[in-house]
């Protein structure tokens, strides 16, 4: 997969008006573009930032034994993906073969 990495994604989700009117300002506040908040909570939740975790097992839907076990994860060091049984390179592999089934994705 030549691009993997490269190519730009939309993410999108929708929430109501009111929400919104909230968020942008707030961002105006904190001197904050959307695209720039999103990406930093993105980034942070992805690599495993402590802080934004513990946000997300106390705000997010989880049953206790989920946190628990997340929590307990993390603290053992397990990656997701060292979880799975993958390695780095074996991550690599399934994009490719996702990409040649799917070539449109």
């Amino acid at each position: 997969m030549k691009n993997y990495g490269h190519n730009t994604k939309r993410i999108v989700f929708t929430d109501t008006d009111h929400r919104h009117a909230q968020l942008l300002v707030r961002l105006k506040h904190d001197g904050l573009t959307q695209a720039t908040f999103f990406r930093s909570i993105i980034t942070g939740y992805i690599e495993g930032d402590e802080r934004v975790q513990a946000y997300v097992d106390e705000s997010g839907p989880f049953s206790k034994k989920r946190k628990q076990k997340s929590k307990s994860l993390r603290s053992k060091g397990a990656t997701l993906y060292g979880e799975l049984g993958l390695g780095e390179g074996e991550v690599e592999n399934i994009f490719d073969l996702i990409e040649e089934e799917h070539p449109d994705l």
